[in-house]
Protein backbone atom coordinates (compact mmCIF):
# COMPACT_ATOMS: atom_id res chain seq x y z
CA UNK A 1 0.00 0.00 0.00
CA UNK A 2 1.18 3.30 -0.92
CA UNK A 3 1.39 6.10 1.64
CA UNK A 4 0.15 9.49 1.11
CA UNK A 5 2.02 12.73 1.13
CA UNK A 6 0.12 15.69 1.96
CA UNK A 7 0.90 18.85 -0.16
CA UNK A 8 -0.59 22.43 -0.13
CA UNK A 9 -1.24 24.21 -3.60
CA UNK A 10 1.20 26.41 -5.44
CA UNK A 11 1.10 28.67 -8.11
CA UNK A 12 1.26 28.05 -11.89
CA UNK A 13 4.19 30.10 -11.77
CA UNK A 14 5.78 28.75 -8.76
CA UNK A 15 8.83 26.06 -8.55
CA UNK A 16 9.44 24.21 -5.78
CA UNK A 17 10.98 20.93 -4.34
CA UNK A 18 9.29 18.28 -3.05
CA UNK A 19 10.26 16.25 -0.70
CA UNK A 20 9.27 12.64 0.09
CA UNK A 21 10.49 11.08 3.13
CA UNK A 22 10.27 7.51 3.52
CA UNK A 23 12.10 7.38 6.96
CA UNK A 24 9.13 5.64 8.54
CA UNK A 25 9.20 3.03 6.23
CA UNK A 26 13.13 1.61 6.36
CA UNK A 27 15.03 -0.39 8.63
CA UNK A 28 17.76 1.05 10.96
CA UNK A 29 20.67 1.88 8.76
CA UNK A 30 18.63 1.15 5.11
CA UNK A 31 18.40 3.96 2.82
CA UNK A 32 16.63 5.05 -0.54
CA UNK A 33 18.89 4.54 -3.27
CA UNK A 34 17.14 5.21 -6.07
CA UNK A 35 13.89 6.60 -7.32
CA UNK A 36 11.41 7.64 -10.05
CA UNK A 37 9.05 10.22 -10.20
CA UNK A 38 5.59 9.94 -12.41
CA UNK A 39 3.10 12.90 -12.84
CA UNK A 40 -0.41 11.90 -13.69
CA UNK A 41 -3.54 14.11 -14.07
CA UNK A 42 -5.69 13.51 -11.19
CA UNK A 43 -8.55 15.89 -11.93
CA UNK A 44 -8.83 18.35 -15.02
CA UNK A 45 -6.87 18.55 -17.89
CA UNK A 46 -3.36 18.52 -18.74
CA UNK A 47 -1.89 17.21 -22.24
CA UNK A 48 1.46 16.69 -20.55
CA UNK A 49 1.61 16.66 -16.77
CA UNK A 50 5.25 15.15 -17.13
CA UNK A 51 6.51 18.48 -18.49
CA UNK A 52 5.62 19.59 -14.42
CA UNK A 53 9.12 17.79 -13.69
CA UNK A 54 12.36 19.59 -13.71
CA UNK A 55 15.45 17.27 -13.75
CA UNK A 56 15.75 13.68 -11.89
CA UNK A 57 14.84 12.89 -8.71
CA UNK A 58 17.53 13.13 -5.97
CA UNK A 59 17.80 10.45 -3.46
CA UNK A 60 19.51 11.65 -0.18
CA UNK A 61 19.43 9.35 3.15
CA UNK A 62 15.86 8.50 3.60
CA UNK A 63 14.56 10.92 1.14
CA UNK A 64 13.85 11.88 -2.38
CA UNK A 65 14.05 15.50 -3.47
CA UNK A 66 11.86 16.22 -6.75
CA UNK A 67 12.00 19.69 -8.57
CA UNK A 68 8.61 20.75 -9.88
CA UNK A 69 7.89 23.81 -12.09
CA UNK A 70 5.02 25.14 -13.85
CA UNK A 71 1.50 23.29 -13.96
CA UNK A 72 -2.01 24.16 -15.06
CA UNK A 73 -3.99 26.41 -12.91
CA UNK A 74 -7.46 24.35 -11.99
CA UNK A 75 -5.56 21.22 -12.14
CA UNK A 76 -5.07 18.62 -9.14
CA UNK A 77 -1.94 16.47 -10.45
CA UNK A 78 -0.55 12.68 -8.68
CA UNK A 79 2.68 12.93 -8.36
CA UNK A 80 4.28 9.12 -7.58
CA UNK A 81 7.58 8.28 -6.22
CA UNK A 82 8.47 4.82 -6.41
CA UNK A 83 11.75 4.20 -4.47
CA UNK A 84 14.09 1.20 -4.43
CA UNK A 85 15.82 0.67 -0.79
CA UNK A 86 19.40 -0.47 -0.21
CA UNK A 87 17.47 -3.60 1.36
CA UNK A 88 15.65 -3.46 -1.48
CA UNK A 89 12.62 -2.83 -0.70
CA UNK A 90 10.42 -0.89 -3.37
CA UNK A 91 8.17 1.91 -1.50
CA UNK A 92 5.42 4.20 -3.00
CA UNK A 93 4.62 7.37 -1.64
CA UNK A 94 1.88 9.18 -4.13
CA UNK A 95 0.88 13.02 -3.67
CA UNK A 96 -1.89 15.39 -4.34
CA UNK A 97 -0.85 19.05 -5.62
CA UNK A 98 -2.99 21.48 -6.77
CA UNK A 99 -2.26 24.20 -8.97
CA UNK A 100 -3.95 27.84 -8.50
CA UNK A 101 -4.11 30.79 -10.67
CA UNK A 102 -0.97 32.89 -9.79
CA UNK A 103 -2.89 35.86 -8.72
CA UNK A 104 -4.59 34.32 -5.63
Amino acid sequence: MASLLVLSSKASAESKVIIFDFISQLAVLETVDSAVVVVDVWSGTDENPSSMLSGDPVPANTQVSQYITDGVPGVIYKITCTATSSNGQVLVMIAYLPVVDDLL
